[in-house]
């Protein structure tokens, strides 16, 4: 639920929304997170939401993700 609402909100806000899809023993997810912090300090007008795709397993499984890293927009 708290996932749904923090996509509402980004699809509310008009802005272009960035979900991370990441595990936490993920190494490739482990060196591009500072990067991704990065951009979210750089580019106030872009959300970034990120998902643990170990934790949030259904939403991970709704958006078909197989991999991680993976993006969506």
């Amino acid at each position: 639920e708290a996932w749904n609402e923090q996509l509402q909100k980004g699809n509310d806000s008009k802005k272009l929304v960035v979900i991370d899809f990441t595990a936490s023993w993920c190494g490739p997810c482990r060196v591009i997170a500072p990067i991704l912090a990065e951009f979210a300090r750089k580019m106030p007008n872009v959300m970034f939401l990120k998902v643990d795709v170990d934790e949030l397993k259904t939403v991970a499984e709704d958006w078909a993700v197989e991999a991680m890293p993976t993006f969506m927009f």
